[in-house]
């Protein structure tokens, strides 16, 4: 017992100074209206202690309002992105919608110079390769349109249709190799016969070595036939090539109409020539 009191008695006696130390300040913190300098020495050394014992009784506080906050960032972070989702849709779908106006206001332009009725109708097919030039629109036989019938967009002629179903119809592009048009020059009043070249160009064919025809020409319908009606645009005369022999010029077009981005069109119920 003596050897652990030995071995403990810096400790112990440190421990007592310190007590004795404590309950001498507890009992002069009520009278004194004045720190001594024993108060005032344990004073600045218990500070740290309790600013330490402070700090660790208001972590739990803090981590807690943390985590409620981060759970409230996550949540508003969800809700900006789907407010930003539902806001992009909708601007998509408003571009979408002035584009589709745009169109058809220019297709109601095209409308009102026509003087037989039409009928509107969307592009849902396309069949474009070497051999063949054609789209398919939703409107057929139920809707009065016939084989034979002109086909025009915003700018001007597209085609005719070639097969028609009660609920849809084939158009044959004035690009395909088959198709066949009567034209003419605006400017100089030179006849020919609009034909495609199976690519994105067609030619006029059958014009005289002598008839006045130059690059930028608008080459219209000349209402011979009795498919399309006179004065539709048809393209613009990009190339002239007149040989040294045959009797013929070679006569380059550029359709008005750009049938690779082609999405509404006009079906004309012009009732065709037997």
């Amino acid at each position: 017992m003596f050897e652990l009191f030995r071995k403990y008695a810096l400790s112990l006696l440190v421990g007592a100074c310190l007590l004795v130390a404590l309950i001498f300040y507890s009992l002069n913190l009520p009278r004194a209206k004045q720190a001594n300098l024993l108060e005032q020495g344990v004073g600045s050394a218990l500070e740290p202690v309790q600013a330490a014992a402070a700090h660790l009784g208001a972590m739990p506080d803090r981590v807690w309002h943390n985590y409620l906050n981060l759970v409230q960032v996550r949540r508003e972070n969800v809700r900006l992105r789907e407010e930003i989702k539902t806001l992009n849709q909708s601007l998509a779908a408003a571009g979408e919608a002035l584009h589709e106006n745009e169109r058809l206001s220019r297709l109601l332009e095209m409308r009102k110079t026509v003087r037989e009725p039409t009928v509107p109708a969307a592009v849902i097919g396309e069949d474009v390769t070497p051999w063949f030039r054609t789209l398919t629109i939703d409107q057929g036989s139920s809707r009065g349109v016939r084989e034979g019938m002109p086909v025009l967009a915003a700018g001007g002629v597209v085609g005719q249709t070639i097969k028609v179903t009660p609920n849809s119809s084939r158009v044959l592009l004035l690009t395909d190799h088959a198709s066949g048009i009567a034209a003419l020059i605006q400017r100089s009043r030179a006849r020919g016969v609009v034909k495609g070249s199976g690519e994105s160009l067609c030619s006029l064919e059958f014009t005289m070595r002598e008839e006045d025809v130059t690059v930028g020409d608008l080459v219209v319908t000349s209402g011979v036939g009795g498919v399309f009606e006179k004065g539709l645009p048809i393209g613009t005369v990009t190339m002239v090539k007149k040989g040294q022999y045959g009797i013929f010029q070679t006569v380059t077009i550029k359709p008005v109409v750009s049938t690779a981005h082609l999405e509404e069109v006009l079906v004309v119920l012009r009732v065709p020539r037997e």
